[in-house]
């Protein structure tokens, strides 16, 4: 599944560069993951690159958002 930022977010931007997909983008007021682009970092790293720099826990998973590997994979390409 796709990730979102949570409330908690203190818009530190650290999230931001770390993404592979260019999904982290700059909201009001906090930063937004668009999940047509999050591939939880799936073909990339072996974990969310935005939830291990987040200091504040912000990066979740987005229940509405439910996809297999095999479609984070293919979104990757």
């Amino acid at each position: 599944m796709a990730f979102k930022i949570s409330d908690e977010c203190i818009a530190c931007g650290a999230c931001e560069p770390t993404c592979p997909n260019s999904a982290i983008s700059e909201g009001d007021p906090v930063y937004v993951i668009d999940p047509d682009k999050c591939t939880e970092c799936k073909g990339y790293y072996d974990e969310q690159q935005c939830a291990s720099v987040c200091p504040v826990d912000a990066c979740i998973p987005d229940p509405a958002h439910r996809e297999t590997e095999e479609q984070l994979l293919a979104k990757k390409k």
